[in-house]
Order: C-alpha cells, then structure tokens, then sequence
C-alpha cells in the first residue's frame, strides 16, 4: 500500500511537470527577456492590459516581445467594481488589448477578480451585486469575442460572490492559490484550466500552470 501511494504521488508529480508552464506579468516587470523565458520552458503568459482608467504602458512591447518569442499570450484586465460598470470595463478592456481571435496563439481576456487594493474586500457590492456585476462584464465580453474566463481566488469568491455557481457552466477558471495543490474550487467548477501557483519563481511575474498538455492548450486559445 506505500508503495502504491509513493507511485501515486510520482505520478502526480510527473503530471505538473508535463503540465505547460507560464507566466502573468504587468507594467511592475517592465522590459522581459521573452527569448529566455521561452528557453526557460513557459509556453503560454498573461499580460495585464488595463484597470480603468489605467492601461499598462508596457503591455504593447510585452505583447510583442512574447509573440516573437513563440508564446501563446493573452490579456487581463484588473477589475475595480467600485469604479463603473461591468460593461463599462468589458468595453475598455477590448479597447486597449484584451480582444481575441481564433489563431491558435491568442488566449481569451480574462477578468482579474479578487482582492480590493484600495478598500473594502468586496468593492461595497452585496453578494448578489457582486454576481451582477461579474455578469455584466462576462456577457459584454462574450457579445464580443465569444469567449468567457476569469480569474480569482476560492476565498475571495467565496466571501464576495456568496460561492455562486453561476459562472461555472459557461466560464473556464484560472485560480490563484499558492500551495503545492490547487485546493478547493469555486462553486460548481470541478476542474481549474489554469492555476497561478506562485508569486515568484524562476521567471518573471506570477507562476502558472495550464491544466492539459501543449495540444490541449493550442486548442483552448482556438
């Protein structure tokens, strides 16, 4: 029986290093060495695009710098529900980088929901507010693009959303948790497609993980 378990958990271990490996970054990282990231093993990255009324003014060069260095990439917008609506921001968000087409190299925008930098946890919205709020930006963003995924963390979502499931038939879920495990999911996700792991790590920014393996993931950014 130990020894079962011991082949189990080395094939646990296998499975997150086949897993393709990447990377989140923002305006904090500046100019990225994208060739060495490549050699480094990161197949995929995240950049931050906008926080209303903010644009990241690296985003353009980190965007093309991770292009040219063969990384399947993608946009976040850091939501501020506080601030105006959830259309408003899906809206200024595909302004200012965080489209999406079907070219096999270009993730789906993805809504960076959690923690309130400046204030109260939950922005001041009710559970059910928060709900509407999130929904508002998703659909806004879906009319457009036809593409749904958010980002946030199992304890954030379960103090300022109330746990809602609402999401989770519809929209892929990146997860913050940095542990050896996932952990528990949000409402009604039974699986992560993405995983931020760490804050630090060998390259730069935030460490992810994308839940398949390097076809898998080709197919998630078709």
């Amino acid at each position: 029986m130990a020894i079962f378990s011991f082949l189990l958990a080395l094939a646990g271990a296998f499975s997150v290093l086949a897993a393709p490996q990447g990377i989140d970054v923002s305006s904090y990282q500046g100019n990225v060495d994208w060739s060495t990231v490549k050699a480094n093993g990161v197949s995929f990255v995240y950049i931050k695009a906008t926080e209303v009324p903010y644009t990241n003014p690296d985003f353009s060069s980190q965007y093309t710098g991770a292009t040219n260095a063969g990384l399947i990439r993608g946009g976040y917008h850091f939501a501020h529900p506080d601030i105006s609506s959830g259309a408003t921001q899906a809206e200024y968000f595909l302004a200012h980088g965080g489209g999406w087409s079907s070219d096999g190299i270009t993730l789906p925008g993805a809504l960076d929901i959690e923690y309130n930098p400046d204030g109260a946890e939950c922005y001041g919205l009710s559970a059910s507010g928060m709900v509407s709020w999130i929904s508002d930006f998703s659909t806004t963003y879906h009319s457009h693009t036809g593409r749904y995924f958010i980002y946030t963390t199992t304890d954030w979502w379960t103090t300022c959303t109330g746990n809602s499931a609402t999401f989770a038939s519809n929209n892929p879920l990146w997860v913050a948790r940095y542990s050896s495990s996932v952990g528990a999911l949000p409402a009604g996700w039974s699986y992560e497609t993405f995983w931020q792991y760490a804050d630090s790590g060998a390259n730069p920014g935030d460490q992810d993980l994308f839940n398949g393996d390097a076809a898998r993931l080709q197919r998630y950014a078709l």
